[in-house]
């Protein structure tokens, strides 16, 4: 009697690789739905106003620094950072700083203030004050400080992803704890170094948390025109790295992911992609026109999206005083206003600056 043919048994290969498969899918998408379930992270009172005090002072700050562009007294190229404070506050927050680093682009600013770096360096790098950050040689877009664990402020687009998966080799290679956040906008988002820091990050499951700030228009070009793929949290999809979409205009709810993401690295997870859906109010740089938005879409953002003010609303709402928060308001002026004459007095860069921090050598 003719036996029926057996179906052929599944090999040990074929099943391992059916299970790694699922557990990948299962983390691509747990991350995301951890934040869904609970989107917004519970502060306490005293969490929000430093939220609340920290996003002020990076939007006084940089609206003083597009003063100071327009006298003529801050030169090259100034990225400003307004309207996208939630989400250095909301991640530079969660940050054990004893521990982890900070590598990102040349919109940086509103980062070094983000880690309580003191606003009279900042504005005397802009500058190019011998008292700035880095010596009044870096001004706007290269500023560093290793003594923060921030390393840059980079001017090639996305070159600073790359070397923050360098920097979280470090952290692996000392076993120090430590975590790099890698933050890159949406322009960047298409350089190919990206993806290929994207493979040897999950291939080597390094602690780096990978933080698009969308903001909508790169350059001057909108996602839609230039971009196959608009969601960018999927884009480490091929390389089994989890996404997370983020409304990056509402800090607890950026701050509740980086709780999420930085708990999961820190478990030996390997990498996370966090898109920030964010919005700069003014244009890319300085000499940009932003002609290709309208006026009335800026100003629904404001109206409606702020940062600042959708935690002001929260504030009052738990029982804070208008006047408590105008009064704060005006303690940043004082202290913006200080930052800027601090500046403005202090001296240039002597000469025999030009040959120094060019090699790490003795001098």
């Amino acid at each position: 009697m003719a036996q029926s043919p057996k179906k052929p048994a599944k090999s040990k290969k074929a099943s391992s690789a059916k299970s790694a498969q699922s557990d990948a899918e299962f983390v691509l998408h747990s991350l995301q739905d951890a934040h869904e379930k609970s989107p917004r992270y519970d502060a306490s009172e005293e969490e929000m106003m430093q939220f609340y005090e920290q996003m002020l002072l990076i939007r006084r700050f940089e609206e003083k620094a597009g003063q100071l562009y327009g006298l003529g007294l801050i030169g090259g190229f100034c990225h400003l950072y307004i309207g996208q404070e939630a989400v250095a506050i909301g991640l530079q927050s969660a940050l054990d700083n004893d521990r982890d680093s900070v590598i990102t682009g040349y919109r940086d600013h509103g980062h070094m203030l983000a880690y309580g770096i003191d606003p009279n360096v900042i504005m005397a790098e802009l500058t190019g004050r011998q008292a700035g950050i880095s010596k009044g040689k870096g001004g706007s877009m290269h500023m560093f400080s290793t003594e923060h664990k921030f390393y840059g402020g980079h001017g090639i687009v996305g070159a600073q992803v790359s070397l923050g998966g360098g920097l979280a080799l470090a952290h692996k290679y000392k076993d120090d704890g430590g975590l790099c956040l890698a933050y890159f906008g949406d322009g960047a988002a298409n350089q190919g170094q990206v993806y290929e820091t994207f493979n040897m990050a999950s291939l080597w499951q390094l602690p780096i948390v990978f933080v698009i700030e969308n903001n909508g228009y790169a350059m001057g070009t909108a996602v839609k025109r230039s971009s196959a793929e608009t969601e960018f949290h999927r884009r480490g999809t091929a390389f089994r790295i989890p996404g997370m979409d983020v409304n990056g205009m509402d800090v607890l709810e950026v701050r509740n992911a980086a709780e999420i993401a930085f708990k999961h690295v820190r478990e030996n997870g390997g990498p996370v992609l966090i898109e920030c859906n964010t919005y700069r109010y003014r244009g890319h740089s300085m000499s940009d026109p932003a002609k290709y938005r309208s006026r009335e879409e800026v100003q629904e953002k404001r109206d409606h999206h702020d940062p600042i003010e959708g935690l002001k609303k929260t504030l009052i709402d738990g029982g804070k005083s208008e006047a408590d928060l105008k009064a704060i308001d005006k303690a940043i002026r004082a202290r913006v206003a200080e930052a800027a004459d601090f500046s403005e007095s202090s001296p240039e860069p002597e000469p025999q600056e030009l040959y120094t921090d060019v090699l790490v050598e003795n001098y």
